[in-house]
């Protein structure tokens, strides 16, 4: 059996339905930090990576609402870039 690896560090970005999208926000600003629009990233255990989906698998419509999560091993496996203005209450856009 393959060994899975440890992700601590991650994106979600996500497009929701109006009536859902207030509990989605809620549920990813518990873990990660508000980044830009419908963007959230951070540090995250691996059980609490489990717990949010199994959370946003209650909330979400599986037909009409798109969630996407983005593991990486660390916060410096990844490179980033910032086009146009970087926003004081957020992070910079991850490009």
């Amino acid at each position: 059996m393959k060994k899975q690896p440890n992700y601590n560090y991650a994106f979600i970005f996500y497009d929701i339905g109006e009536k859902r999208v207030q509990k989605v926000f809620k549920t990813c600003k518990k873990y990660f930090t508000h980044h830009q629009k419908s963007v959230f990233r951070g540090n995250i255990t691996n059980a609490d990576l489990l717990e949010l989906r199994e959370k946003l698998k209650k909330i979400i419509d599986k037909k009409e609402d798109f969630v996407s999560i983005i593991k990486l091993i660390n916060e410096d496996s990844f490179a980033e870039e910032t086009l146009g203005i970087n926003k004081k209450d957020g992070e910079s856009l991850f490009v």
